[in-house]
């Protein structure tokens, strides 16, 4: 939901569409303006979020699951709790271990994720 004015500052989860991206990965672009973004990433186990860079700072802060994240050419088993940072245009991506959700947050907002 696109934060336009003082009307959307509350977002409830059962009012956002979602939205399949990938094999096993489908998205909830939560909440965002010019210069934010925050969406949930629902993982299904074995799915990949393929490796991948862009101008976007990134963290992301794993809900549920069990999560493989490589940044560069590091690679990081974490868990539900845990999050990480992704500096801009550093590559980067996911394999679900364990089926999961990510909240990614985003600075400026992905202006490809809106259609």
């Amino acid at each position: 939901m696109q934060l336009k004015d003082k009307g959307n500052l509350y977002v409830e989860n059962e009012h956002v569409p979602l939205e399949n991206i990938d094999a096993g990965i489908s998205r909830k672009l939560m909440a965002f303006d010019d210069q934010l973004m925050m969406a949930k990433v629902f993982f299904e186990s074995g799915s990949v979020g393929v490796l991948h860079q862009h101008i976007h700072s990134q963290i992301s802060h794993i809900e549920s699951g069990l999560f493989e994240v490589q940044i560069g050419e590091m690679k990081k088993v974490l868990k539900a709790g845990d999050a990480f940072y992704i500096p801009p245009n550093s590559l980067h991506g996911v394999v679900c271990l364990e089926k999961g959700v990510l909240i990614d947050v985003f600075s400026p907002m992905r202006e490809d994720f809106v259609i």
